[in-house]
């Protein structure tokens, strides 16, 4: 009994000492009251310090869960498998349709996106999705790449082996396993930082790639292995059984339109994520900066993308 009011004490004033930072970062009455309201794409400086102290309270807090019962749910799976039967025949639909991108309704976000501007939106109802012990998170983004063929798009993004470099610094290894005309394996190894909080995760992927006609692809791309990795470059590093673990992301889908039109080339992204769901005494804290950080994620991947693009394009000519 004793040491479960220390506990709670602890808890408590680490809560109290959190509320009153959070406060005093925000700098505003509003925000002391809780009612977290900013636009996301502004103070890139305050809003990484402030993803770097939810992450931390999310380590802080999960770590005493992870060894009682930190694993996927076989009902949590279930409902990622359903999301992702509906996305799937979202994605052939579309592939049938006219027009081939999201970003052409309405026109004018196709021409920000051609005029050098990466658009990125969340799929849905605007919040990630419950499900039983997980959270979905479902978004989209789109980018255009002047003067470039879908040819030099997929000689970028299907040289896995040169991801570490084009993606850095969040992939740290990568190799391609196999790869067919259209269907490529490939394993990755991925880390995000956020002051003393370290995420790394080694996974296997498999992609298809399907071609409608020549200036229209699409592909689909999928976990089929997941583990994290504790202890990151240390004498003790060990890489955990799949589906236990912390559970930042559980699994990994996502569905990319190429269209070669406008003297360039369109990528367009729907990046879909499981992940452990935030516990409710934290949501409130937690929820306004871990929600933006897959949007995040889409944005440097297409812009890290198109560089890489550019780059072999300047080198040709």
């Amino acid at each position: 009994m004793g040491s479960n009011r220390g506990h709670n004490h602890g808890t408590e004033a680490q809560r109290r000492l959190f509320v009153k930072g959070w406060a005093a970062a925000t700098g505003s009455e509003r925000e002391r009251a809780g009612g977290f309201r900013r636009d996301w794409d502004g103070d890139d400086a305050r809003r990484s310090f402030l993803a770097g102290i939810a992450l931390a309270l999310l380590a802080l807090f999960l770590t005493p869960a992870q060894s009682r019962a930190s694993e996927l749910k076989q009902q949590t799976l279930a409902e990622w498998n359903d999301y992702i039967h509906s996305a799937c025949l979202r994605t052939e639909e579309r592939a049938k349709a006219s027009p081939f991108l999201r970003i052409s309704e309405p026109p004018e976000r196709r021409a920000r996106a051609r005029a050098g501007e990466i658009i990125v939106w969340r799929e849905g109802d605007g919040h990630a999705v419950k499900v039983h012990h997980g959270l979905i998170h479902d978004w989209a983004g789109s980018v255009f790449i002047p003067n470039a063929t879908i040819a030099d798009v997929f000689a970028v993004v299907r040289n896995y082996d040169r991801y570490p470099e084009t993606y850095k610094p969040a992939v740290v290894q990568a190799k391609g396993r196999a790869s067919d005309v259209d269907d490529d394996s490939f394993s990755m190894l991925f880390v995000q930082k956020v002051l003393f909080v370290t995420a790394a995760v080694q996974g296997e992927y498999k992609v298809q790639y399907t071609q409608i006609d020549p200036k229209h692809w699409y592909s689909i791309s999928q976990s089929t292995r997941l583990q994290a990795v504790e202890g990151l470059g240390q004498a003790g590093m060990r890489v955990l059984p799949p589906d236990h673990g912390p559970g930042y992301v559980w699994r990994l889908y996502s569905f990319t339109r190429f269209e070669e039109s406008d003297g360039g080339v369109y990528v367009e992204v729907e990046a879909i994520g499981l992940s452990r769901d935030v516990p409710a005494l934290f949501r409130w804290i937690v929820d306004p900066v871990v929600e933006h950080l897959p949007k995040d994620g889409v944005h440097d991947t297409l812009e890290k993308t198109r560089n890489a693009v550019l780059e072999r394009v300047n080198r040709q000519d």
